[in-house]
Order: C-alpha cells, then sequence, then structure tokens
C-alpha cells in the first residue's frame, strides 16, 4: 500500500471516537517504556508493542485484532510505526486498519496534553 494511500484519521477524529460508544479497536504499537511517558485510558485501547508484532506476526494480535474486518486505529509515537503497522495489516487482508496521522505525540500537543510526552 503506498503511502498517499494508506487509511488515515487525525488526533481530533480519535478524540471524537475515544468520546463516542463505537466498538473499535485502538492499537498502540508503541514498547513499554514508551506507555510509561505518554498513555491513553480506554477500555478500547489494545497494547501490542512493533517489536512482538514482529517477532509473532499477526499472532500477536489480541483475538478481537485478529479478525480481518475488525475496525483498528493504529497508533505509535508520530504515526511512522503505526503507519508502517497499518499497511502490513492491510497487506495481510485486513479491510478496516487505519493509521492515527501524529501519534501521541499530536495528541498531547493538539487535544490533551495530560497524556503525557516524551
Amino acid at each position: 500500500m503506498a503511502p498517499d494511500t494508506l487509511p488515515e484519521i487525525d488526533v481530533q477524529t480519535l478524540a471524537q471516537k475515544l468520546a463516542s460508544s463505537e466498538p473499535f479497536i485502538l492499537l498502540d504499537v508503541r514498547e513499554p517504556w514508551e506507555l510509561d511517558a505518554a498513555h491513553l485510558t480506554d477500555s478500547r485501547l489494545e497494547v501490542t508493542p512493533m517489536s512482538r508484532l514482529a517477532r509473532e506476526g499477526t499472532a500477536a494480535l489480541s483475538e478481537r485484532a485478529q479478525a480481518p474486518d475488525a475496525n483498528i486505529f493504529v497508533m505509535c509515537h508520530h504515526g511512522v510505526r503505526s503507519a508502517d503497522v497499518t499497511a502490513w495489516l492491510a497487506g495481510q487482508g485486513w479491510t478496516n486498519v487505519v493509521n492515527v496521522r501524529g501519534g501521541i505525540a499530536a495528541y498531547a500537543e493538539q487535544v490533551d496534553p495530560s497524556v503525557g510526552s516524551y
């Protein structure tokens, strides 16, 4: 999938979705030490570090996220790793996977500074 065709949402749209009762998975692919510095709290949040995805492939995903039609928003620090994971999952046959442009850094800057930054 070419970067210019990668499905993306901005952090304001993510904030609206988080405020809704819409079912989705917010897949955070950052490493554990990064989560200590900045994180969102939501029942739809699932953490699967990119290093684990690299080792285990799609088996690293939760049972819910393993469904190829699962509605997944992928997030990282700045949106680069999440874009890679979004493209990779789409290449594996996932049909509703979307990158969060700007990642947690943009979320902290534009939406809610209380999530932390690093």
